[in-house]
């Protein structure tokens, strides 16, 4: 059974001193009516922070976490190093030294906001009744834990996949309340191919025996297989075809023959090995209703839902500096619908690439390629 984090196993933030930095926090923002339809009654978001907020309050970041990422993006005071740990830190390109950084768990998650898991009123799980999420949902919430944080104005909104979705969502909602934009390996509408991806994984979990339609809480069993195979095709799409030859190629793991029976199955080539261990990971530290919101928002995302056409949203950025990046080879977000977003612009930008084999998740391993660029035309440094 997987070990999950749940609004009810997280610090609450009265038990924290002030000045801790990448230690789990949690506010509530009250009462949520949801876009699609759906409330709750009361909502937390789990959040961490880092730096210092200067008096001018004009120095805060908003860092957007992808698909099964957290809140957790650096060290800061804990034992545990964070997902973006050589891009946000002291001295690196998003200076915790210069800037407050605040990074949100979305709500939805599994990380310490309100999500399926968490317990209602009565004491229950929501686990079906959960509404559904949008990523214009999660923005809301999230600038109403701005204001609670004394923060009238972002000096940067910036997230790669899932979160560059997030932060563009953001801007174009708040664009008032954000004064530079990055959004890397990510788009203002979610393509077809990718609604595709992200359906196949949706119904991988669904159609787990153990799924229980989403109230599996209290059972002896989770829908760990269904939620390990939606990650293995995930991963597939994180990574490049490229990458996985080079790594895995046809070699067999080892002590294992792939075309003869192996403890009464076949051998597995090293890729597929791999592709289980990642199904492992994600399996002992996420919660499948979890994934299936966070993932039906992402298919959702159209920053143009609500405005005249996809060019009226963005013109709301007229006054916000955009970045625009993308990983020459991702195979999820390609770099041309990284052009269409920031020739669509009001004032229409470059795309700047993270020259990366490995695929998509080059924005994550591989970011600090944008230091330079990052440095001079966003965070003001010559």
């Amino acid at each position: 059974m997987a070990s999950i984090v749940t609004t009810e196993d997280t610090i609450g933030t009265e038990e924290l001193a002030e000045g801790t930095h990448g230690i789990l926090r949690r506010a509530s923002v009250g009462e949520y009516s949801f876009e699609f339809g759906g409330y709750l009654p009361q909502v937390a978001l789990a959040y961490e922070t880092w730096g210092e907020l200067n008096s001018e309050r004009s120095n805060a970041v908003l860092v957007m976490h992808a698909l099964t990422g957290d809140a957790h993006v650096s060290r800061g005071d804990s034992q545990t190093d964070g997902w973006w740990e050589d891009f946000v830190g002291p001295g690196l390109t998003v200076d915790t030294d210069r800037f407050y950084v605040v990074s949100v768990n979305m709500v939805g998650g599994c990380n310490g906001s309100t999500g399926p898991a968490s317990l209602d009123e009565q004491g229950v799980p929501w686990g079906s009744r959960f509404p559904f999420v949008t990523i214009k949902d999660s923005v809301r919430l999230e600038q109403r834990l701005a204001t609670q944080l004394g923060i009238e104005r972002w000096h940067t909104v910036l997230g790669g996949s899932m979160g560059g979705a997030r932060a563009l969502e953001y801007a174009v909602e708040f664009p008032e309340q954000v004064a530079n934009l990055v959004v890397m390996a990510s788009t203002g509408q979610a393509s077809a191919e990718q609604i595709a991806f992200a359906q196949v994984q949706t119904q991988s979990i669904r159609l787990d025996p153990h799924f229980a339609g989403g109230d599996y809480y209290q059972n002896q069993a989770r829908p760990d297989e269904g939620l390990g195979l939606a990650r293995r095709l995930a991963h597939l799409t994180y990574r490049s075809e490229a990458e996985l030859e080079h790594r895995f190629g046809r070699k067999a793991q080892d002590g294992e023959v792939p075309d003869a029976p192996f403890e009464g199955h076949r051998g597995r080539y090293q890729v597929e090995s791999y592709l289980d261990h990642q199904a492992s990971k994600l399996v002992n530290r996420f919660d499948a209703n979890s994934y299936l919101v966070l993932t039906e928002a992402l298919m959702s995302h159209d920053v143009a839902r609500g405005h005249e056409s996809f060019e009226h949203a963005l013109a709301r950025l007229e006054q916000v500096n955009v970045l625009v990046a993308a990983v020459k080879s991702d195979r999820l977000y390609y770099p041309e619908q990284s052009v269409k977003l920031a020739a669509s612009l009001a004032t229409p930008k470059p795309v700047h690439y993270i020259d990366s084999p490995i695929g998509h998740d080059g924005f994550l391993t591989d970011a600090a390629q944008l230091d330079g660029v990052l440095r001079t035309l966003v965070f003001d440094e010559d």
